[in-house]
């Protein structure tokens, strides 16, 4: 049950962060000022950022759940990952935490795909919130893949949960973009302050997580690679 909860757990804190990274972060701005234009009628904006997180939460969650359950329902994969996950785990731990800690990048096309996207924040009707926030969560970026790739999938597979924990992580991903929603209809304060507020604590909490992230790495290499035995005092 304490396996369960701390994965659970993990994922969610995978989610948030997720969220509050640069790119999704800058998506979400878009996002943000398509459902803030509406402010003058707070039920819609409650409504149409519900469509936004509800969008982004379906697109984490079916390819979430797509990946993990082809992972986990193939028998010679399933048998493979059973025997080598430990030692996989290891080294891709540390390079999920070197992307986040920016120590290496990729050339992205997520950042095309947001530009494409936020050019159509401010058009089309109540639905075309959904259909955003569908698109701006496929629109990844080497932090929010590292993050899902190297961090959500290999945690399911682990767990062998194909469904609740990109569930959990999905929710994760919706929880600020609902915050947000929630407080612009309320008109409680600047957006624009707020969003300087999250990206200066994302900063610190990227790179806690990556530093965790290469220390776990780094201990998984020890134990299931080298073979090193740790032996701890009472």
């Amino acid at each position: 049950m304490a396996e369960w909860l701390f994965g659970a757990a993990s994922a969610l804190w995978l989610g948030v962060l997720t969220s509050i990274s640069p790119c999704p972060l800058a998506s979400n701005i878009a996002a943000m000022s398509y459902i803030g234009r509406k402010a003058g009628r707070p039920l819609l904006v409650l409504e149409t950022g519900v469509f936004y997180t509800l969008g982004r939460m379906t697109a984490y969650l079916m390819l979430g759940a797509l990946i993990a359950s082809s992972f986990l329902s193939t028998p010679q994969l399933s048998f493979f990952l059973q025997k080598y996950m430990n030692k996989i785990l290891g080294p891709l731990l540390i390079l999920t935490g070197m992307f986040l800690l920016e120590w290496l990048s990729l050339n992205w096309g997520g950042g095309r795909m947001n530009q494409w996207a936020q050019k159509r924040a401010d058009s089309g009707g109540f639905w075309s919130a959904g259909v955003l926030g569908f698109i701006f969560a496929l629109a990844f970026c080497p932090v929010s893949a590292a993050l899902f790739f190297g961090g959500l999938i290999p945690l399911a597979v682990k767990m062998r949960s194909g469904f609740l924990l990109p569930a959990v992580y999905g929710a994760g991903t919706a929880l600020p973009v609902a915050a947000f929603a929630f407080l612009i209809a309320l008109g409680a304060f600047s957006l624009g302050r707020a969003y300087q507020r999250i990206a200066q604590v994302e900063w610190w909490a990227r790179r806690i997580t990556g530093t965790i992230f290469i220390l776990a790495g780094m201990y998984y290499c020890l134990i299931h690679i080298f073979g090193v035995v740790f032996r701890f005092l009472p």
